[in-house]
């Protein structure tokens, strides 16, 4: 049987000393990452383009502990090492962007409030998972810092592999890897389905049931608008003071994120699972969410020097929203790892014409959806949801790359 790696994410219960020095361990991981990004910067500058390597800089931590070992010592090797490596592919992604010709985005310096997390490579090494059995209070030992209680609310199930430290806002989490035996597939139920996202309803599928559109975003747009607004009041003076009152206005934008961020991860979990309960294979089409979340390129206008014509910008903007407020992109991946385990088949198909095919006849047309939720062919006359049909498209599609592909 194989195996596979599974993530679990419990929150901690630190002390007021140990949250003291949690915050003091990201802020020297904070202070090496920044410090070994600017070695790379200058030897490339002012060193005839010599590039440095993850390999050189992790052979002179010794060093900088030595020299250093009030902020720098007194942390675990291993977790210094994967800030490095961490910095490491920051720089292999952008050279891989720029041999690609994507924009490249240099890899840029953390501040202390946007360095959140610690990586700690493997368990026992610079930090132990308490796992005994049948304990009511499970904690974690973390170098440096001490044994940390964790709310674990559900079993941790093979052998753990690394750990990490991750603080949102004012809570602290710890991330396990651990490896696992693949489950067992669950039992064949004989079902196919092609899925349609959209905004109106988050997705149709080829059966012509519909899931709502949550709209969490929309839901928590007045409390959010309200909350930066009360934090926007504070002066730029007084920011840079960090008062008591702007940092739980920050603390309030924060939190209102969080709410919002964590009711669609749940809304895409269970959706999720009901596919994969319910059907053995599940189409879906291949959005390019990022590209689909693009701001519309300026047209200079050629009658005007300096000006600009109306691009739809506005428009779009308001469909930007909606997109990210949907989700997608969470769906789809939760979706995949899902399926995995349950041992289900899921294939992603090219979207163009899903919804302008009459899934009857065949025909293809532009004027087959007259409205956004009307489908009506203009050859054979059938008449459907649209989004119904996007998803028979969908499902038929992936059912011919199935049946293509060789065994």
């Amino acid at each position: 049987m194989g195996r596979m790696i599974r993530a679990y994410k419990f929150l901690m219960r630190p002390t007021v000393g140990q949250q003291s020095a949690l915050t003091e361990m990201l802020r020297d991981h904070c202070s090496l990452y920044n410090g070994a990004l600017q070695e790379r910067r200058d030897a490339y500058r002012h060193a005839s383009r010599t590039s440095i390597t993850y390999g050189q800089q992790s052979a002179q931590l010794k060093d900088i502990r030595a020299f250093d070992p009030e902020r720098q010592g007194r942390w675990s090797f291993s977790s210094q090492q994967a800030t490095l490596r961490r910095l490491d592919k920051a720089f292999q992604a952008f050279f891989r962007r720029v041999k690609s010709g994507e924009v490249p985005g240099y890899p840029r310096f953390r501040g202390v409030n946007w360095f959140d997390t610690v990586v700690f490579a493997k368990d026992g090494d610079g930090c132990r998972w308490d796992s005994t059995p049948h304990d009511p209070v499970i904690r974690v030992r973390l170098q440096g810092v001490g044994h940390v209680k964790v709310n674990q609310h559900r079993p941790v199930v093979g052998k753990v592999k690394t750990v990490s430290v991750k603080r949102e806002g004012r809570r602290w989490y710890v991330v396990l890897t651990a490896e696992q035996a693949q489950p067992e597939p669950l039992p064949a139920t004989g079902s196919v389905v092609g899925i349609d996202m959209g905004i109106a309803n988050f997705l149709a599928d080829s059966g012509g049931e519909f899931v709502p559109n949550p709209r969490h975003g929309r839901g928590a747009a007045a409390k959010l608008e309200a909350a930066q607004q009360a934090l926007s009041r504070f002066p730029r003076a007084r920011r840079d003071k960090r008062t008591g009152n702007h940092q739980r206005a920050v603390q309030k934008v924060a939190d209102l994120h969080r709410k919002v961020r964590r009711q669609r991860l749940d809304h895409a979990h269970k959706t999720a699972l009901d596919l994969v309960r319910e059907h053995d294979f599940i189409a879906h089409e291949d959005l390019k969410i990022r590209n689909m979340v693009k701001a519309p390129a300026p047209k200079p206008d050629p009658d005007q020097p300096g000006g600009f014509l109306p691009n739809g910008a506005a428009a779009k903007a308001g469909l930007n929203h909606s997109i990210s407020d949907a989700g997608w992109g969470v769906f789809l991946t939760i979706l995949h790892a899902k399926a995995e385990s349950a041992g289900r088949e899921v294939i992603a198909v090219d979207p163009r014409n899903t919804s302008r095919t009459c899934p009857e006849c065949g025909h293809v047309d532009k004027e087959n959806r007259p409205t956004q939720e009307k489908f009506h062919c203009v050859l054979c006359g059938h008449s459907a949801h649209a989004d119904t049909v996007g998803a028979l498209n969908v499902l038929r599609a992936g059912l011919v790359r199935r049946d293509a592909a060789p065994a």
